[in-house]
């Protein structure tokens, strides 16, 4: 923290203690915007008079929305600036989440989530640019504090929108979102001011697609970006197949199964503390390397303790540092992709992002593919993500010592 203090002074980055949460509850719109109207989704079925399935298909279209629209505003933050995009993604978000608020049909209802998702990615994209710009070399350590901060979102957003029911009825969740952006909206207004705002000649000049195909051209990018990649679906794995495994195989209620979710999130959270303590001194590289070698090793044990139907502790056991494991891999993945970019990084984000959440959709069908009603299936899958992280580790060293 002390290089990075000293460069506030001499870059005119604004003071660190407000910035890295301002850029973290951004990011957190999204998660929020998920799971908060979770737990509304039956009363939002009565109240347009139509099957839960229908109102289910709005997280997909979400989704979709989301990685659309980074794919969509990537490029442009490169281009035009960062700070406007901000600008725009969170007002877009502000008032379609206000619009949500008074729909009277469902087809009004998906068509403004997918819009919500589209236009808040435009705030949300430009996040690991910015972070890249305050820490440069340590870019995974900064990435470390969004994601410490970012994951309080998803762990708390359903009881959130649960407390809100109680409250009130389901419009209220909208309003309050609307209101979350408004304030972060008038917070960026006047506190965001990076140095790259007002340095034109930091962004980049190339098309559309020429800034993808820079990025994807760029020497030892795709098999890092396939690492991160290969992360976040062993981590969807994990959050499409727990439910299933605690539950249903190992017949725990939902109280302990919340507990056990909670505690693998701290774990996660743990590993985003020691990351960012210590990858400035061994370097992103090294700490992806040693993190995809002790998940590989907790990975085969959470296959084997299932595969001989031990009690669901060992499970437990074995999970905690697999997830913190994913938790320093996908960080130090994306930091090493962002390092190899100076005026690409919004599309390199995008890049990113959209296939985490492709290849993270895939977790569902693939568990459906391979249903035993154990949890060796989704133990299985998780464990060969980690090994082709290792593979591409592997490969990617083998074409720089070419």
């Amino acid at each position: 923290m002390k290089n990075t203090s000293s460069n506030t002074n001499q870059t005119g980055i604004p003071n660190l203690a407000l910035l890295i949460p301002m850029l973290a509850a951004i990011v957190a719109i999204t998660p929020l915007a998920i799971d908060m109207y979770l737990p509304a989704m039956a009363t939002l079925a009565s109240s347009f008079d139509t099957g839960i399935t229908l109102v289910q298909q709005s997280l997909s279209l979400y989704l979709a929305g989301y990685a659309l629209g980074m794919l969509s505003f990537g490029p442009l933050a490169d281009r035009y600036g960062r700070r406007k995009m901000v600008i725009i993604g969170l007002s877009g978000f502000m008032l379609t989440s206000f619009a949500l608020a008074f729909v009277q049909s469902i087809e009004a209802f998906l068509a403004l989530r997918f819009f919500q998702a589209f236009i808040g990615a435009a705030a949300t994209v430009v996040v690991p640019g910015y972070i890249k710009e305050i820490y440069g070399q340590n870019t995974a350590k900064g990435m470390s504090y969004v994601s410490l901060i970012m994951m309080l979102a998803p762990l708390i957003a359903p009881s959130i929108g649960s407390l809100i029911l109680e409250l009130g009825e389901w419009h209220l969740i909208f309003f309050i979102l609307a209101f979350y952006a408004f304030s972060l909206l008038i917070l960026v207004c006047f506190k965001l001011n990076m140095p790259s705002d007002s340095d034109t000649s930091s962004r980049s000049d190339k098309s559309f697609l020429g800034s993808y195909g820079t990025v994807l051209t760029r020497p030892g990018v795709k098999l890092n970006i396939a690492c991160g990649v290969l992360t976040s679906f062993a981590f969807f794995c994990y959050l499409t197949a727990s439910p299933f495994v605690y539950m249903e195989v190992f017949g725990l209620d939902k109280s302990l199964f919340a507990v056990l979710f909670s505690t693998n999130v701290g774990a996660l959270m743990l590993a985003n503390v020691i990351n960012s303590k210590i990858v400035g001194r061994y370097g992103s590289k090294r700490m992806l390397r040693v993190s995809t070698i002790f998940g590989t090793i907790a990975a085969c044990g959470l296959l084997l303790v299932n595969m001989f139907d031990l009690h669901y502790i060992f499970t437990v056991a074995m999970l905690l540092p697999l997830m913190a494991c994913l938790g320093v891999m996908s960080v130090n993945a994306d930091a090493i992709v962002l390092m190899k970019f100076q005026q690409e990084t919004g599309t390199a984000t995008a890049v990113i992002g959209t296939l985490r959440f492709g290849f993270g959709a895939l977790a569902g069908p693939l568990l459906a593919l391979f249903y035993t009603g154990t949890a060796v299936p989704f133990s299985a899958l998780m464990l060969t993500a980690v090994i082709l992280v290792g593979l591409c580790q592997l490969f990617s060293k083998h074409q720089l010592s070419q």
